[in-house]
Formats: C-alpha cells, structure tokens, sequence
C-alpha cells in the first residue's frame, strides 16, 4: 500500500541528501523515480536539488499552480515520487499528494523543513504534518550539542532577526539550526 511520507528536519539535517539516496536506490533496482523541488530555490539553479555534500541532480520544479493530480492522470507512474523542499508546497498540492498515493498508488516522499525563523509552520508543513501518513523527524545538532529542531534567521548585523518575509531563498549563512534553549534566549547556557 502507497503511502504519503514527511522527513522533516530544522536546516542542514541532511534531507536532500536522503532523498537523493533514495532516488539512488529505486534507480539501482532499475525503477524510475519523478524528482520535484521547488521553483523558489534557486540557490542551486533552478529545477536542481543539491546537497552541501556536493551532490546535485536535476529536478521538476514545481509552482504553486503546479496540479500533481493532472501530472499524474496523463503521466506514466513512476515507482516512487520524491519532493525536495516541501514546505513550499500548498496545502491543495499536499491534498493531492496524498490522493496521488492512495488512489493511485504511486508512494510519495517529502523532504522539508518544519517551521520558519519565526517558528512558525510553513503552509505545506502544516498540511504535511496532517496528511502524511508517515511521519519521520530527521536529526541534526545545534553547536551546542543539543537537538536542533528550530531555525533561526540573522540580519546583516550578524543579530537575530524575527521579521521579513516567511520565503527568503539565498544567502545560507543569514540561517542555522538551533536548539529551542538557543531560539528563544540567543545562548545555548543557561
């Protein structure tokens, strides 16, 4: 039975790392995979996911007027479909996602962060989180060693900053991965 999974992490876990393993992995077995990343992450060329590893792979990029249902009426299905950066899909999109899996059958795995530099959850997250059959945390560290599960955006000043735009794609070093002690206070001590 064809599922709809979330692996979500706070930034730097590893996640398109995973993803492209598992595309790896259905491809070893001789079984085609459909690749999706965002159309808002540009960071590595467009319709491109890469991971800090150095690996990087071509993709669909998706908009929100993406309709995976269409895709999927007139498309050969695929033996897995995989979603990098699935916070930015829309609730409708994670909708069909899920019908995609079980009226179709095609297994769906989402690649994404939980919630913004404000700590407040992305729309595809959110619908994610409700959805997914199967939920899957994936691990990453603050530098202070506890489990980072928060992300914290800085501006040019080097300081926390809890305004702008929930979407800002670009500039990797305004970002990290905290730990809550670290969000909320700005020190890991205490």
């Amino acid at each position: 039975m064809a599922k709809l999974y979330f692996r979500y992490a706070a930034m730097n876990a590893g996640k398109s790392t995973a993803l492209l393993q598992v595309a790896h992995n259905y491809e070893e077995r001789d079984q085609r995979v459909d690749l999706y990343t965002s159309a808002l992450d540009v960071r590595s060329g467009y319709g491109r996911i890469a991971s800090r590893l150095g690996v990087t792979r071509e993709a669909e990029a998706y908009a929100g007027s993406t309709d995976f249902e269409t895709i999927y009426t007139f498309r050969p299905a695929p033996a897995c479909i995989l979603i990098d950066e699935a916070q930015f899909l829309s609730e409708a999109q994670v909708i069909q996602l899920h019908r995609i899996a079980h009226l179709r059958g095609i297994p769906v795995i989402c690649y994404g962060i939980r919630s913004d530099f404000r700590g407040d959850a992305f729309p595809g997250s959110r619908a994610l989180l409700t959805l997914a059959d199967d939920l899957e945390e994936m691990k990453t560290v603050c530098r202070c060693g506890r489990k980072a599960t928060m992300n914290l955006r800085f501006d040019a000043s080097g300081q926390q900053t809890l305004f702008g735009e929930q979407v800002e794609i670009g500039g990797e070093d305004r970002y990290e991965a905290v730990c809550a002690r670290r969000f909320y206070t700005g020190t890991c001590s205490g």
